[in-house]
Parts: structure tokens; C-alpha cells; sequence
């Protein structure tokens, strides 16, 4: 990140939810339980693919790498949340909260260009099955895994770097739970409308082309479907991209209503809702959605903590 304009304020508050002092430890306490299942879940996610010799589809490969992702954007948030929770009131340096800001779009961007990826890889294995392999080889999907993490770094410098080039003279107050786009324009004592153009432009490539791809390729993916004669297959079919097709939907849709809708036009409680949903719910719903209604994935921790039992059994006659 640039070294961050000459601004009259060094700090930011951040005021989050603002409930009752009654529902702060039930809060705390849901919100942490949330953030430690969406740690374990994915991370288990991608120990079983590292560990299994019967997940090496490249399916799978980036599902572990959407695991990665999510960890790394609630890791970025969610422990600052909770203080927030219990406390009321933070106080962020203003350099910090612009970090903050930059690596929230860096996982954004990043497990946008993830879900366009996996849906082209859903795109592949229903409508060329029999190409499938030999097109998504080890190297073609390393290069779609690492081009998305790099892209997604490089694309959000642009707006992290419009974000730091405001002036901000006072207050310091953001009435939310993280640094988010809509708190920074808010509080801008400069003329934000150019700086708001052109984040609503450069957001384009990272939601709405990709959004745009993903639909395309689920179209494809339709008639190909339609085309397969055994009632059985299309059911088959239709459920290895139900669990995409759901996540796609929530993520994208409060995405493009958060950032490429003028910010003028929401209300704070309705932002944070919305924050919500892509920060928290879809990381949760993610190993809930692939791993618990998907039976490779079942199969493959049975086995391995079959195998983990019977070694520490011998290790224990030994």
C-alpha cells in the first residue's frame, strides 16, 4: 500500500452494531463460535486435500484454494469485530484501517475470480467430459489458482490507492464494523463523486465481468445438461453445481449491491447486513455446502481417521 495522505485525523472509530449491553456476550460468543467453525471447517477442507489421494480432481483443488480465501478474509475482520462487540467502540489507526481495507479487497477479488474459475471448471467437466482431464491438467489449473490470487492483488491496489488520495478532516467516526468503502466516502472532506466513479469502474473486472461469466457458463452448462438422455445423469449433473450455483448468488448479488450501487443510496444497518452475508454467512456456508452434502469428502475424513486409529492402535500393541 502508498504511504497515506496528509490527513488532519490519526485514528478511526469504529462503532459497529451498537446493541444493548445485554446482547453483547451472546453476540461475542455467536460470532466467535461462527468465526472458529468457518476456521476449522475450511481448514479442514484443505487438509483433506492435501492429505487424500482420492481429492486430486481439480475440482477439488479449487475448493481448497475458496478455503483459503475465506479463512484469509474473516481472519482480516472478524477478531477486530469482536472487540467491537464487546467493546463498543475501537480506535484504528488511520494506515491500519486503510490496510484493512485493501486486504479485504484483495480476498474479495480473489475468491470472485475463484468462483468464475470453478464454474469454467464445471463448464468443462459436465459439457467435455472425456476431454476433461487432459484439458484440466495439473498445470492449466495451477495457472487459474495462482493468475486469480495475483489478480486479485493487483486489481484492488487501484482502489485502495483512490481511498488513500481523500482528505479526511473530521469526524472520525464510521458507523461500521470494519474499514469498508462506504465509511471512507462518508467521511472524505473532499469531492468524493470522481474517486466514486472510478471505484464503481474499476469494480467492473472484479465482480461484475466475472458475474457475467459464471452465468454464461451456467447457460452452457444447462443445455448441456439437457442433453444428457438418463434421468439420472441430469440429476447428477444438476447437483455437482447446485452448491456453486447458491454460493455464486449470495456472494455476487450483495457484492454488486454494495459496491456498484452509489453509496448515497444505502442505509448503515442495510450496508452491515449486507457486509454480513459475503463476510461471515458465505465463508460458513462454504464447507457446510461442499463438504457435508458431498460424499468423496465424507468418505475421504472417514479414511483417514480409520487409518489415524488403526496406526495408533499398532503403535499401542508395539
Amino acid at each position: 500500500m502508498p504511504e497515506v495522505n496528509q490527513s488532519s485525523i490519526l485514528f478511526f472509530q469504529l462503532h459497529g452494531f451498537q446493541n444493548p449491553d445485554s446482547l453483547k456476550i451472546p453476540l461475542f460468543c455467536l460470532f466467535l463460535a461462527i468465526y472458529m467453525f468457518i476456521l476449522l471447517g475450511n481448514l479442514l477442507i484443505m487438509i483433506l486435500v492435501i492429505l487424500s489421494q482420492t481429492l486430486r480432481s481439480p475440482m477439488y483443488f479449487f475448493l481448497s484454494h475458496l478455503s483459503l480465501c475465506d479463512v484469509f478474509c474473516t481472519t482480516n475482520i472478524i477478531p477486530n469485530m469482536l472487540h467491537i462487540v464487546m467493546l463498543d467502540v475501537i480506535s484504528m489507526p488511520v494506515a491500519e484501517c486503510f490496510f484493512q481495507f485493501y486486504l479485504f479487497g484483495c480476498s474479495t477479488a480473489t475468491e470472485s475470480f475463484l468462483l468464475t474459475v470453478m464454474s469454467y471448471d464445471r463448464y468443462l467437466a459436465i459439457s467435455y467430459p472425456l476431454r476433461y482431464f487432459s484439458i484440466m491438467d495439473f498445470r492449466l489449473r495451477l495457472f487459474l489458482a495462482m493468475g486469480s490470487w495475483v489478480l486479485g492483488f493487483v486489481v484492488t491496489l487501484i482502489p485502495g490507492i483512490l481511498v488513500t488520495t481523500l482528505q479526511y478532516c473530521g469526524p472520525n467516526d464510521i458507523d461500521h464494523f470494519f474499514c469498508d468503502l462506504a465509511p471512507f466516502l462518508k467521511l472524505s472532506c473532499s469531492d468524493v463523486y470522481v474517486v466514486q466513479t472510478e471505484i464503481i469502474v474499476f469494480s467492473i473486472p472484479i465482480i461484475l465481468f466475472p458475474f457475467l461469466f459464471i452465468i454464461a457458463s451456467y447457460v452452457n452448462i444447462f443445455f448441456s445438461i439437457m442433453k444428457i438422455s438418463s434421468t439420472s445423469g441430469r440429476e447428477k449433473a444438476f447437483s455437482t453445481c447446485s452448491s456453486h450455483s447458491t454460493i455464486v448468488c449470495t456472494y455476487y448479488g450483495t457484492l454488486i449491491i454494495v459496491y456498484m450501487v452509489p453509496a448515497k443510496g444505502h442505509l448503515s444497518s442495510i450496508n452491515k447486513s449486507l457486509s454480513l452475508l459475503y463476510i461471515i454467512f458465505t465463508p460458513l456456508f462454504n464447507p457446510v455446502i461442499y463438504s457435508l452434502r458431498n460424499k468423496e469428502l465424507q468418505a475421504a475424513m472417514q479414511k483417514i481417521i480409520w487409518n489415524r486409529n488403526i496406526l495408533g492402535l499398532l503403535q499401542n500393541l508395539k
